[in-house]
């Protein structure tokens, strides 16, 4: 007998019957990404001013890599983050 007490799909498999799993799935990493580097910031006391210096970036890309809504961040521009937060990167590639 099936465990399963409700009908139809889970949500990643409506997302890809959609066609929009990946694209959901881009926006939710870059949000977690910029809710992680603000409270880094918070913790850390820098203001975007400072982070900019520390990254020897303008405050407008800092501006970029906390905005959950831009996804386009580049591997470049987030290791300087982490550095300037005393971070490192960490990316894993996982089966699907």
């Amino acid at each position: 007998m099936n465990k399963r007490t409700h009908r139809g799909s889970d949500l990643r498999a409506f997302l890809e019957e959609e066609g929009i799993l990946v694209e959901v799935e881009t926006r939710a990493l870059k949000q977690a990404v910029s809710i992680q580097l603000k409270r880094l910031l918070k913790e850390k006391e820098l203001t975007k001013a400072e982070m900019a210096v520390r990254m020897k970036t303008s405050r407008a890309a800092v501006d970029r890599l906390l905005d959950a809504s831009n996804p386009s961040v580049t591997l470049t521009t987030l290791g300087k983050a982490a550095r300037a937060l005393g971070r490192k990167v960490k990316i894993e590639l996982v089966p699907t």
